[in-house]
């Protein structure tokens, strides 16, 4: 096991440098680090941060819920990625709002950050499917009902 990583409850979710990160046991009962690909929405394998994620070494790293998690990788695949299909036309449903609100030089209304959100579960679980039949090993849909 990773030293640190003694009370570290698995999955875990941060902001690494920015960038959505996730703890998980391994099935031997280590830890395995997959962080968000902006290229691709998939997951890399990232065990080179662990150590870091879980001493917090220069203060890039946030702890993040997992509803919180789910809401910070959507938002990134919906700017980085483009694409056609449903999950795609959701991220451009996401990006109207975002674009009207700022050209309104205003937050969301209570009824379209309620709206994005909703949106961006639904998206994580198709997205993470779609991973999980592709063969990616850091897919896992079930984070959006945590």
């Amino acid at each position: 096991m990773t030293d640190g990583s003694e009370g570290v409850e698995l999955p875990a979710y941060y902001d690494h440098y920015k960038t959505p990160v996730k703890l998980v046991s391994t099935p031997d009962g280590g830890i395995a680090a997959w962080r968000l690909d902006r290229a691709t929405g998939g997951w890399r394998s990232a065990d080179d941060v662990i150590d870091d994620v879980l001493s917090a070494i220069g203060g890039e790293i946030s702890v993040r819920t997992s509803a919180e998690f789910v809401q910070r990788t959507e938002a990134a695949r919906g700017r980085y990625l483009k694409g056609d299909g449903p999950v795609f036309a959701l991220y451009e449903t996401v990006r109207a709002i975002d674009e009207q609100a700022t050209a309104e030089r205003r937050a969301y209304t209570p009824e379209e950050a309620a709206l994005v959100a909703g949106i961006r579960r639904r998206t994580f679980v198709m997205f993470e499917e779609q991973l999980q039949r592709a063969g990616d090993p850091g897919a896992d849909p079930t984070i959006a009902a945590s």
